[in-house]
């Protein structure tokens, strides 16, 4: 086999192991961004849960319930409201200790009548909750207002850490990938090296030089994206025909998203490596070349 043939099939080599490369690390990346959109979907599920309970007097009118119920209506922090009278509390008290309270009590219901309000994701901070809370003190028909703020601050410094950790090991694969790459573009155009020089001598500018090699390395970025993009859609269209909640977890919207951002940065990270491995032998010496 003819040297010629051996560079041909080395460059080749070296062009499939850089396509593969960045393949793999688009992939584990669009794996990372899929982890950071579900921690965000199951966080805002959870902060929908949280709110507070106002006790209202067991003297209320039916007409301050209703009035308290347009306000929360048109309240913009107020995901959802839920009314119970003292009697559904008696009820669903009774049922689920399985005794007859208001015979225990001696004819007493205990319990008051209240509100359950769940706040929008935006307003789950303790400062929000106590801010909306303060505002309520003094209001007529409301007798006490119970919250679990602690959670909220709790779920948002758990969440901030998630985000922290991935954003920590993206920037992690990004310098790991771009090292990568850069090394396998950089076999291919030592390859070529002579090429290059030869080039210079005839009078071709360096942009001229470099366009051919950034070129067919943006090529191989936009494969390697596309090939990475199909595992990833192959992947959540099976979780999604096995758990149904995933669907809601990580939208087809929001997989789109991610495989565009995954697009762009093979196209760059691949462009970029192509650029620097160019100039370095654009500022070689002849000599040079042959260490």
């Amino acid at each position: 086999m003819s040297k010629k043939s051996k560079s041909g099939i080395s460059t080749f080599s070296a062009q499939i192991t850089s396509t593969i490369s960045v393949a793999l690390v688009l992939l584990i990346l669009g794996i990372v961004a899929f982890m950071g959109i579900a921690a965000r979907g199951i966080t805002n599920d959870i902060k929908q849960n949280i709110g507070f309970v106002t006790m209202l007097t067991d003297s209320i009118s039916e007409t301050e319930i209703n009035g308290l119920k347009q306000k929360w209506a048109k309240a913009p922090y107020v995901a959802s409201q839920k009314f119970i009278s003292a009697e559904e509390a008696l009820k669903q008290e009774s049922e689920r200790l399985g005794e007859d309270i208001i015979e225990m009590m001696a004819g007493v219901n205990p319990y008051q009548p209240e509100f359950e309000i769940k706040v929008k994701p935006q307003y789950a901070s303790r400062d929000s909750i106590e801010k909306i809370t303060a505002s309520l003190i003094g209001v007529k028909g409301i007798e006490n207002v119970v919250t679990d703020s602690t959670m909220a601050d709790e779920i948002n410094t758990s969440v901030n850490n998630i985000i922290l950790t991935l954003g920590i090991v993206a920037i992690a694969l990004l310098l790991i990938s771009f090292v990568l790459i850069n090394n396998s573009v950089r076999l291919t155009v030592y390859s070529k090296r002579f090429i290059i020089h030869t080039m210079k001598l005839v009078g071709a500018t360096g942009g001229y030089i470099r366009r051919p090699f950034i070129i067919n390395n943006i090529l191989h970025g936009i494969f390697a994206a596309i090939i990475a993009n199909i595992i990833l859609a192959a992947s959540l269209y099976y979780l999604h025909t096995i758990d149904y909640s995933v669907s809601n977890t990580i939208s087809w919207i929001d997989a789109s998203y991610v495989f565009g951002a995954l697009l762009i940065i093979g196209i760059f990270i691949c462009a970029m490596a192509a650029l620097f491995a160019t100039n370095k032998y654009l500022r070689t010496s002849y000599d040079d070349m042959f260490k």
